[in-house]
């Protein structure tokens, strides 16, 4: 663990400028791999004449453009690897010439990390202000190379500390202070006030603000702050909005085994039904996805089949952005988004 602290400043740079090659350089030498041939048939330099396009799109919409916010959530299982496509996602991005930040919700009532046991929830990270977060936000800063400060990490005792602070200080005016509007209003003014704050040297705000929703969707901690994206989508618009659910797909039977699509089949359905509706879908398995499965989650959720990845256990993270930049998930999220080239 010390060793990979140690190492991260140096490798991060190293991923970026790797994927900009297409070649990734892993921490060990046997794991150094020439990725598969892209699925849309671009050469290399058509793929980066498209980032450059893209890049340029962006730029110039810069100043007045409303902030992109990329949503992730997990569905079937908590631990299912959020954290990760979170920051691979935002990597992609980067790799467009965006400035990304990061939030990070996790709907338990500690006010932050720093009193949980690291056997219980993971290391804890400690950012530049002193902040004591979860240890997703060393994810982030690993990935994406920016430094986040202590309102990256959203948490529900934070939340309604604050607001019980504000209610003491009769800043509602002797209204009754409820869950809707008042703790859902709190978590979209800190999401803004992140998506608005510098993260490098430029001093300027970011294009897109990745938002991580820790645990599963369904569970009663977490309701205020689904029904807070739910608004947050409403005030931004569908065009600035995408949402990204992370699900698991568990194999059964004897090798090869069949693989199962119901529990994601539930997930989504669930998400559904609390006013979400997912464009795309990750497919978490220990073995790749295969595409009539793919095929049949995207029927049944109402996705397209190029929107529903597979990515299943690899060696090291480090190779997660390769594997979504193979099945250009990059390409599709700019074009949710309307990050295409107006050329």
């Amino acid at each position: 663990i010390i060793s990979a602290l140690l190492l991260a400043p140096v490798l991060a740079p190293m991923l970026i400028s790797a994927l900009a090659s297409q070649t990734l350089i892993y921490p060990r030498a046997d794991l150094r791999v020439s990725p598969r041939p892209l699925s849309m048939g671009l050469s290399t330099t058509a793929r980066r004449a498209r980032f450059a396009s893209r890049s340029l799109s962006m730029s110039g919409a810069k100043g007045g453009a409303a902030t992109k916010f990329i949503v992730v959530t997990g569905g079937v299982i908590s631990g299912i690897g959020k954290g990760v496509t979170a920051s691979s996602i935002g990597v992609c991005m980067k790799m467009l010439g965006a400035r990304v930040t990061a939030v990070k919700i996790d709907p338990y009532l500690n006010v932050d990390a720093g009193t949980m046991s690291p056997l219980e929830h993971g290391e804890c990270f400690v950012l530049d202000d002193g902040g004591e977060t979860d240890l997703d936000l060393g994810n982030y800063e690993r990935f994406l190379d920016v430094i986040l400060g202590s309102d990256s990490n959203l948490t529900t005792g934070k939340i309604y500390k604050r607001v019980i602070e504000r209610e003491r200080a009769g800043e509602y005016l002797g209204k009754t202070v409820q869950i809707i509007p008042h703790i859902t209003n709190e978590i979209m003014d800190r999401i803004h006030s992140v998506s608005r704050s510098p993260i490098d040297e430029s001093d300027q705000a970011p294009d897109i603000c990745m938002i991580e929703l820790g645990g599963t969707i369904g569970d009663i901690e977490s309701m205020p702050f689904v029904e807070a994206l739910r608004q947050l989508q409403l005030s931004v618009g569908r065009q600035n909005f995408c949402l990204v659910h992370v699900s698991m797909v568990p194999t059964v039977g004897p090798s090869p085994g069949e693989q199962k699509t119901k529990p994601t089949q539930h997930s989504v359905k669930e998400l559904r039904s609390l006013g979400l509706t997912p464009d795309f879908i990750v497919c978490r398995s220990k073995e790749e996805v295969t595409l009539p499965t793919r095929q049949k989650i995207g029927l049944f959720c109402n996705v397209p089949t190029e929107r529903v990845l597979s990515l299943y256990d690899v060696p090291t993270i480090y190779r997660v952005p390769l594997e979504m930049l193979e099945r250009n998930l990059d390409i599709l999220i700019s074009e949710q988004l309307g990050l295409t080239s107006h050329r």
